[in-house]
């Protein structure tokens, strides 16, 4: 299963390239060393077969023997490890050197040229593998020419034990240099990675609205990326202004329906048909309201930027209008809203959603409306009481319900719930109704200070 994380895509790439290449290099370098090593014992044995070949004297009886010892002091010890062997062809006479104690180097019986270095593997003393070079030469005695094969042999073990103290500290090596590449790779991955970290950032800041672009200058490798990205963020923007303009060119469309519509209304009232009137003027009233509802959908869909807005003076505006209504009579408002408070919100989408919630309030509450508006660290957060009948529990758990619209669920709400749902859908957000200290209706909602919005 392939991971997920680029991230973890390189680094698993990265681990496995490592291993087999330290790996390789570990059995790379053993082998150069176990080369290294033969080499040079095969040149120290070279050496031992000229001193011998240099001090080699026959006497009276043909046989073969050393005027003087060699220098290194191994080949006095016994079962030392390093053997030297004289055979004499011509009388079947031989030497041994002291190291070799009771045993004999036996040698294959074969023929090589004289002078030349012939190179075998045998059995040594007490079980041990001899690596063993011979020359075969000629010398003169007092009865003629003799014909003798001079052996050097070492036990293979002192290379095998050289071999693996060597592994051992190449090992240890490669370990160190594994770990320190591996955080060097870590490091590099993370480095190469970050400009992503910055188109995720920007793409962050273009759903919040505080940017339409990616705007930062990215590595080329990055680059075709971004300008897709950037491509296709400017068609879109295209779209939706087409949409928008679409949507707008149908309500100027239905304005000149409905203004007949309401001029027949009139007339059928002075007729006195005030029920046909009635009825005709709900169903306008529904369809002006329903072009409306459309209409906001398509302005907050096609929002680019969001800054942060001031909340009091909305809620005046707003206030102050409402006063003017025939449902303000006898009705005070409760205001408690800082004046330095923002939010990031576009203003006409918080005017829409708090004109609706505070004239649903008014014409349900019988005296008193609240406002309360108060910020914590990552949210604002409003809530609007009313004392009015409020409305049921069983339609306030609905209304709650995830994916239930608003006004199919709430009885007598109308569109400027959904209205309001729609605005805050957009922001990730929700509308809260629960019943008020005064058997009223209690709606609250919270703005995040930075928003995501699905429809930007």
């Amino acid at each position: 299963m392939k991971p997920k994380s680029l991230k973890a895509r390189f680094f698993l790439i990265q681990i496995i390239s490592m291993t087999l290449a330290l790996v390789v290099t570990g059995y790379g370098l053993i082998y150069l060393f176990g080369r290294h090593g033969e080499r040079r014992l095969s040149a120290e044995l070279d050496t031992y077969i000229t001193q011998i070949a240099a001090g080699l004297v026959f006497d009276g009886t043909d046989t073969p023997h050393m005027t003087s010892k060699l220098a290194d002091p191994r080949f006095e010890k016994i079962f030392s490890g390093l053997y030297w062997q004289i055979n004499d062809e011509t009388s079947g006479k031989s030497a041994l050197s002291r190291s070799l104690w009771d045993t004999r180097l036996i040698l294959p019986d074969d023929r090589f040229d004289f002078g030349k270095v012939h190179i075998h593997k045998l059995k040594g003393p007490q079980n041990s593998t001899i690596l063993v070079h011979e020359r075969r030469l000629q010398f003169s005695s007092a009865t003629g020419k003799q014909t003798v094969r001079i052996v050097v042999g070492i036990d293979t073990a002192e290379l095998q034990a050289m071999s693996a103290q060597f592994s051992y500290e190449v090992l240890i090596a490669l370990l160190m240099l594994g770990v320190f590449l591996l955080v060097a790779g870590a490091v590099q991955i993370t480095i190469g990675l970050s400009p992503l970290k910055l188109v995720q950032k920007s793409i962050a800041e273009i759903r919040n609205g505080t940017s339409s672009r990616i705007e930062a200058s990215m590595p080329v490798e990055i680059s075709p990326l971004v300008d897709e990205v950037n491509d296709l963020l400017a068609a879109q923007e295209k779209t939706l202004e087409k949409a928008k303009n679409r949507a707008g060119d149908l309500a100027h469309g239905f304005k000149t329906p409905l203004t007949a519509l309401k001029t027949d209304v009139s007339r059928l009232r002075k007729i006195g048909q005030n029920e046909i009137a009635d009825d005709i003027e709900a169903t306008s009233l529904i369809m002006r309201r329903q072009i409306e509802r459309e209409l906001n959908k398509a302005r907050i869909r096609n929002i680019k930027t969001i800054t942060p807005v001031k909340i009091a003076p909305a809620i005046n505006q707003i206030v102050k209008t409402l006063m003017r209504t025939p449902d303000s009579d006898n009705k005070n408002f409760d205001i408690a809203c800082e004046q330095h408070l923002t939010v990031q919100m576009d203003k006409d989408d918080l005017i829409e959603v708090l004109g609706n919630l505070l004239e649903n309030a008014v014409k349900h509450a019988h005296s008193r409306i609240s406002v309360r508006v108060y910020q914590e660290a990552n949210y604002t957060r409003f809530m609007i009481e009313d004392d009015g009948k409020g409305i049921s529990d069983q339609s306030r758990k609905a209304a709650q319900k995830r994916g239930v619209r608003l006004d199919e669920s709430v009885a007598g709400s109308g569109l400027g719930l959904a209205i309001i749902g729609d605005v805050l859908d957009a922001y990730n957000e929700t509308l809260h109704l629960n019943k008020s200290s005064s058997g009223g209706l209690l709606v609250s909602f919270e703005i995040k200070h930075v928003t995501c919005s699905k429809l930007a």
